[in-house]
């Protein structure tokens, strides 16, 4: 069955029945089926919205990974940026705009991936929109909440913090390679922060926060723009996974670039205070694996050249 036999309100109806499966929070007042979704944060939070947004041939192909994948990989995506604000998810919308010739089990594997994430980071589906387009796009809002005056941002750095990553770089962007090599669909779902996010919240000698969307070098400096500040990153200790640098080579990839540029391995990247608590400290209390990978200068000490990573345009 295509959408176009299913139509909009079949479709609408199916994602409802499925949204219900999964039980609502104490957040959500009310979720589907009204004009617009009631979500109620603790007092004393405030409240983190954002925006995110993937399109057919730019960031994903359903000829390299099922649409199940597509939609899991869609809301970690989106939650990694309440993770980069230490908030935690109250629920998220979705709209869906696809060409009418597209499979309905195509739609309702997105719908399940969604799901399948909502429920294993406690952020519930409250409302979206589907729509004709000529190619299959989605797009999500996702709200959070975070103790007020505790969010963190991208602001705060300062010269001779330390630059500090969660995990490991260069994993998402080797699995896609693969998948485009035809050696096997995309399996790989990145993993959004959201503990570790929200215990940096708690921990002082913070500075600026960031998640790595776009390659690591990319985005230390959208987390210093609009600064005198600038990344003096140290490739030897970008973390990476096991066997990457075998994995790396049987490709003819660049394991150092993968690592530097690769994107959405969706983990932190903040600065970190001289002084303040060590790498080792830090993952202990985020609950990850935590690497000291530069640190922050003055722009003028700064090596001038573009930075590698992804770009929209």
């Amino acid at each position: 069955m295509r959408l176009r036999e299913l139509g909009e309100f079949g479709l609408i109806a199916r994602i409802e029945r499925a949204a219900r499966r999964h039980r609502r929070g104490p957040t959500v007042v009310l979720g589907i089926g009204d004009d617009a979704a009631l979500l109620r944060p603790r007092a004393g939070e405030d409240v983190a919205l954002s925006t995110d947004a993937l399109v057919e041939g730019v960031h994903f192909r359903f000829r390299t990974e099922s649409a199940r994948h597509v939609g899991r990989r869609a809301l970690a995506a989106a939650l990694s940026d309440l993770a980069a604000m230490g908030a935690r998810p109250l629920g998220f919308t979705f709209a869906l705009a696809a060409p009418p010739d597209l499979p309905a089990r195509a739609a309702q594997g997105v719908v399940a991936g969604l799901l399948f994430e909502a429920a294993r980071h406690a952020c519930p589906l409250v409302g979206g929109n589907v729509s004709r387009a000529r190619e299959t796009s989605l797009t999500l809002a996702v709200v959070g909440a975070v103790a007020r005056g505790r969010a963190l941002t991208r602001a705060g750095a300062r010269a001779g913090d330390r630059l500090v990553v969660t995990g490991v770089l260069g994993a998402m962007a080797l699995a896609v390679a693969r998948a485009e090599r035809g050696q096997g669909p995309l399996r790989r779902v990145p993993v959004p922060r959201l503990r570790a996010g929200r215990a940096l919240a708690r921990l002082p000698g913070i500075g600026g926060c960031i998640d790595v969307s776009d390659g690591l070098e990319a985005d230390a400096h959208h987390l210093l723009a609009g600064t005198d500040l600038a990344p003096e990153i140290d490739a030897a200790r970008l973390p990476r996974p096991r066997g990457f640098g075998a994995a790396c080579a049987r490709l003819g990839l660049d394991p150092g670039q993968l690592a530097l540029a690769g994107g959405e391995d969706y983990e932190l990247l903040f600065t970190v205070r001289h002084n303040g608590p060590s790498a080792a400290l830090l993952a202990r209390r985020l609950g990850v694996a935590v690497s000291d990978v530069g640190r922050v200068v003055q722009s003028s000490r700064a090596r001038a050249r573009s930075p590698a990573g992804f770009r929209h345009f």
